[in-house]
């Protein structure tokens, strides 16, 4: 497989007001309130991005969430207007929301990490006594965390602290709520007819000047998601075995068995060229896993000049 990657952009298009990098995302502000968002290959992890890009993970990213986008658009308006080029989305500029609605079908990841040390309550959620790593809650829990700023680790907060200190209003925490609880059950519908769990994930709002909000952002995609095969789950539950996933997991357990969890001091371990490659080969399978179709590779022997021309095909063609 080609080593070929986009880790950075640094385009001019028209009318182009500013840009804001992210872990993985870069996204160029237009004028007429336009957002440009590439999905780059960069790989993020414990909040810190590796120093290598993994092939078609942009690609991965943003077409599944363009297409979680559509499967959800008639119960939660969202950002979209086009995804010119497979790693490119383009919409409508928001005012974004300082928390991300973290919502949990299953005691897993970092809420499994708490119970296991003890803790029986998350973000000011209890979470029932005598429950086993990856068990399903009776309900799904809504567990938000402030948005870090670039380089900080994003921290749990409680709906009460989020009213509190005026983060979000009462009345647009509620549709925040409303709106997570509708995209998880459609999330879960859509997830178990691929013979997958949803087990947990996070959305990201915003609000358009018109007062109206929107999903923006990635959506039941393997970065933002967890899901697990539901074949077996609960025979390996009875037996006390792990789970078989579908997320970037598998890359978190390989930094921690290799000394890296993201704390200060620890170096990011080498990952080779064949590691590469089987990273970007779990990744095409998630697609795939996860959409029900064949994933279709992108031309990737020159990433920067295809997302350029395309997008600017596209701007030239808007009316």
């Amino acid at each position: 497989m080609s080593n070929n990657t986009i880790v950075s952009t640094n385009f001019s298009f028209p009318g182009q007001k500013n840009v804001y990098k992210g872990k993985v995302r870069e996204v160029y502000t237009l004028e007429n309130d336009i957002l440009v968002m590439i999905a780059t290959d960069r790989l993020s992890a414990f909040d810190v991005v590796m120093p290598k890009g993994i092939p078609y993970k942009g690609q991965i990213l943003n077409q599944i969430a363009t297409k979680m986008m559509a499967a959800t658009a008639d119960i939660v308006p969202n950002w979209l207007l086009a995804t010119p080029d497979p790693n490119v989305a383009v919409g409508y500029a928001c005012e974004p929301f300082k928390v991300e609605m973290v919502i949990r079908g299953y005691l897993s990841g970092h809420a499994a990490r708490e119970y296991k040390s003890g803790k029986r309550s998350i973000c000011g959620v209890s979470m029932p006594e005598g429950m086993k790593e990856n068990d399903r809650f009776p309900e799904p829990i809504i567990t938000p965390a402030t948005k870090a700023d670039k380089g900080d680790h994003d921290e749990d907060i409680s709906r009460e602290d989020i009213l509190r200190r005026g983060i979000v209003s009462e009345a647009d925490y509620e549709i925040l709520e409303k709106y997570t609880r509708a995209l998880f059950q459609r999330g879960s519908e859509i997830a178990a007819k691929r013979g997958l769990i949803l087990v947990d994930t996070k959305y990201e709002f915003g609000m358009r000047k018109d007062g109206t909000i929107v999903l923006i952002d990635e959506i039941h995609t393997p970065d933002s998601s967890r899901y697990f095969y539901a074949d077996g789950y609960q025979q390996r539950q009875d037996n006390n075995e792990p789970q078989k996933q579908l997320s970037k997991e598998f890359v978190r357990q390989w930094l921690i068995q290799h000394g890296f969890q993201g704390l200060v001091g620890q170096e990011v371990p080498e990952m080779t060229d064949e590691y590469i490659t089987s990273v970007s080969e779990r990744y095409i399978e998630l697609y795939e896993n996860i959409t029900g179709e064949e994933f279709e590779a992108a031309d990737i022997s020159d990433i920067q000049k295809r997302i350029g021309v395309n997008v600017l095909n596209y701007l030239s063609e808007k009316p």
